[in-house]
């Protein structure tokens, strides 16, 4: 499913006693990066204000009204010379939009001299600074914060920004669907609805029979069915189960589409074990599997916080999520974790053949039978860089979150279902983190890495306490993880299937 395009207000900070050329130039050379990145961009216009900037109280309210009207995603400040701090002030406060704001200055165009026509974009974004903390509005500052708008640098902190508006703007407005209940052996899948709603995210229930109920009631004969039955046969060998288990899971996939679009649902939560296969006859991963490869996250056991942990993840690197179980470490390496679920990763972490085979723990312990224990995905995670995030509530219901960082490696060790070897620098720290900060076993994962795009959108923006291993001061939000703009999409990621 491609995500939809990020529209961003820039403000271009301007101060009447600096050069309005330069001004002007900074203004119309930082939209045009934008513009290349394809982000769409509301700034004043020429008509509108002096040379399209925001200086006095009255430019200020324009640009705020145009913001509003515009609903944009997040805003830009940009210190085009000194910049007016109070204009700055007086738009963010009036848009009252509460979105990331990102702030940077942009460089002097030559050597100081006595007659050099100069910004001072370096002391004025100080000030900038200062009066957003005054009005209470949290920001993001550029890694390099003074440059041209030609940059690489510039380019990367706005891919950065982009991603952390993702995050914040897609969680806010987030609808979970919870499709029957945890289960009720995993209390580490419980959590609190009414302070979750808090923060922004909706979850929209559905009873795990009503599911059922509606996937039988699609006839085969219908249309779209035999469309959803083929896309199963190519986004997987099906030649180790029975044909009934591939119809069984496309009609529950086909009711689930059917009731996310009604509902406007963003990810699920769904009971995977065991009434399924007692009152349906199939695994609900391959379902799962083929929703979050297209960018609707499908967490296993009902888990909603888990769900959540994957639409982050998914926003942030603008790729695939997963659920998975911190499942071994390996025998002979501290390094190294298996990130494993019995079969539900999307296919876009494939290295090896996606293959649908058995529920091997659940048909080998009697909980179901093995003719309806089929459906789950199985192949090995390919090679590269790998961001692990959990969020989770203490038992007062606050949040928090943990974030970790590494890579998929080949290693001759091999289980079945879905799994990766993640090489974690640290993991014996980080460890010993998630049990004494009281996280649970499922993490989200995602291809790429993107630590610092969720550790800036959570932490700063959403006011989440967060952990990282390596961490000083745990649970203060210091944001020290490098991005390092490695993120891996699928191109299949932005072609969403259409029923």
């Amino acid at each position: 499913m491609p995500l939809p395009p990020i529209k961003l207000g820039f403000i271009p900070a301007n101060r009447g006693f600096f050069s309005k050329e330069l001004a002007a130039s900074m203004r119309d050379q930082t939209v045009a990066a934008m513009q290349r990145m394809g982000i769409q961009v509301v700034v004043p216009s020429v008509a509108d204000t002096k040379v399209g900037c925001v200086e006095t109280r009255q430019e200020a309210e324009h640009a705020a009204e145009l913001f509003r009207r515009e609903k944009v995603h997040g805003i830009l400040i940009g210190a085009v010379n000194f910049g007016e701090e109070q204009g700055v002030a007086w738009c963010v406060k009036k848009a009252a939009l509460n979105v990331p704001i990102m702030i940077f200055g942009c460089q002097e165009e030559e050597r100081l001299t006595m007659t050099t026509r100069r910004r001072d974009s370096f002391c004025g974004l100080l000030s900038i600074g200062e009066v957003l903390r005054q009005i209470g509005a949290p920001y993001t500052v550029a890694q390099r914060p003074i440059c041209f708008p030609s940059d690489s640098s510039f380019t990367a902190d706005l891919d950065l920004f982009v991603r952390v508006c993702r995050v914040v703007n897609g969680l806010r407005n987030a609808r979970y669907g919870q499709i029957g209940a945890r289960p009720d052996a995993f209390w580490t899948c419980r959590f609190n609805e009414k302070q979750l709603q808090l923060l922004g995210p909706t979850v929209v229930t559905l009873d795990l029979s009503e599911a059922i109920g509606g996937a039988n009631r699609i006839p085969d004969g219908d249309p779209d069915l035999a469309r959803v039955v083929a896309s199963i046969q190519g986004y997987a060998d099906t030649s180790r189960i029975k044909q009934l288990s591939v119809v069984r899971s496309a009609k529950l996939e086909l009711f689930l589409r059917r009731w996310a679009r009604a509902n406007a649902i963003d990810a699920f939560g769904i009971q995977c074990w065991t009434s399924i296969q007692a009152n349906y006859g199939v695994c609900s991963c391959t379902t799962m599997s083929r929703f979050g490869d297209e960018g609707i996250p499908s967490a296993c056991e009902a888990d909603i916080m888990g769900t959540m942990s994957m639409h982050a993840a998914m926003l942030a690197s603008d790729s695939p999520a997963g659920l998975a179980d911190w499942n071994n470490l390996h025998n002979d390496d501290d390094e190294l974790a298996n990130v494993w679920h019995c079969g539900v990763f999307p296919a876009a972490f494939a290295r090896t053949p996606v293959k649908l085979g058995v529920q091997e723990i659940i048909a080998s312990s009697g909980a179901a039978t093995y003719e309806d224990s089929e459906g789950t995905i199985e192949f090995i995670a390919r090679d590269g860089p790998l961001t692990l995030c959990r969020l989770t509530q203490d038992p007062r219901g606050d949040l928090k979150a943990v974030i970790a960082q590494g890579a998929i490696e080949s290693n001759p060790a091999v289980t079945f279902g879905c799994y990766g070897w993640c090489r974690i620098p640290g993991l014996q720290s980080l460890y010993r983190n998630v049990l004494l900060q009281h996280f649970p076993h499922h993490v989200a994962i995602t291809q790429g890495h993107v630590g610092n795009v969720l550790w800036e959108a959570l932490g700063n923006y959403l006011g989440i306490r967060m952990y990282v291993g390596d961490q000083a001061t745990p649970g203060l939000y210091t944001p020290t993880l490098p991005f390092d703009g490695v993120v891996a999409t699928d191109a299949r990621f932005r072609e969403a299937l259409t029923v």
